[in-house]
């Protein structure tokens, strides 16, 4: 009997703290374009509002019971975003916002301290220490940049359109040990980038408006494709069909416990869950 009692006591503790399941779709966005989730089950998604309309721009939170509550507001065109510590980046046009755990913002990297003047700021991604890497995606189809924003708001060109593969950098994946990975929104094309000289290396093609890269616990890289409304993995230096019908699939996330991708579908004003246990090795 107390071997039964004891049993009992371990299933209810284990579903006292059994993680909320995540839901497989939220909708009502307005223009969602980017999501990070922070280690405690908390999602922030960038909303971009009606495009260059300043001041409707938000970011929403999705806390771990799947309440949806506005987070930020009062920003112009937020797109991607990234975490360090308990603080918010975003890109916002031709900035960089910190944004700070009680939601209030302020701009990072003002217009006037970049090197050259930034056009489309897209993708945002940190490294181990907390600095920043930004793609500018110029056009959309020439005059791209990579800038590098150090800890103490230096910002520096990491790569730009002298180099002839730097098109309109879009996804950015920071690999550790001075590389990073960046997809081409005009070429489709996945490049390994060296900070230290901006030199690119080709590393596979074929994901066309290339969007979002993630990299799972376990080595596997996704690349969304906001053109075709897809994610490709990558296998063996080449674009493979993971998953299609995803319009507007723009800068995705890896879900905290590593099982999913959150993917903002950006014309369709949602966010979708996508499990990977169907990946390929």
């Amino acid at each position: 009997m107390k071997i039964l009692l004891a049993l009992l006591a371990l299933v209810s503790t284990i579903s006292a703290f059994a993680k909320e399941p995540l839901p497989t779709k939220i909708t009502g966005l307005k223009t969602p374009e980017s999501v990070v989730q922070d280690k405690d089950g908390t999602i922030y998604i960038t909303e971009i509002g009606e495009f260059d309309k300043d001041g409707d721009g938000q970011i929403t939170k999705v806390d771990k019971k799947g309440n949806i509550t506005v987070f930020a507001k009062g920003m112009d065109d937020p797109k991607g975003i990234t975490m360090v510590g308990k603080n918010l980046y975003v890109t916002d046009k031709t900035r960089v916002l910190e944004v700070y755990p009680d939601g209030t913002w302020q701009v990072y990297g003002a217009q006037m301290a970049f090197p050259s003047t930034p056009v489309f700021l897209n993708d945002i991604e940190a490294d181990k220490v907390g600095n920043l890497y930004v793609s500018d995606s110029g056009s959309l189809k020439d005059g791209g940049q990579i800038y590098k924003i150090t800890k103490g708001g230096v910002i520096s060109i990491i790569a730009d359109n002298k180099n002839p593969d730097i098109l309109a950098p879009n996804g950015l994946l920071f690999e550790g040990r001075n590389q990073m990975v960046s997809v081409d929104f005009a070429s489709g094309i996945l490049y390994r980038v060296n900070l230290a000289n901006g030199a690119t290396t080709k590393i596979a093609e074929g994901f066309g408006g290339g969007d979002g890269i993630i990299k799972t616990k376990s080595g596997k890289v996704f690349i969304s494709d906001w053109k075709n409304g897809v994610i490709n993995q990558l296998s063996g230096g080449k674009a493979r069909l993971f998953k299609s019908g995803l319009t507007s699939s723009a800068d995705m996330a890896l879900s905290a416990d590593g099982e999913y991708l959150l993917v903002p579908l950006m014309k369709l004003g949602e966010l979708v869950f996508i499990p990977l246990e169907e990946a390929k090795p």
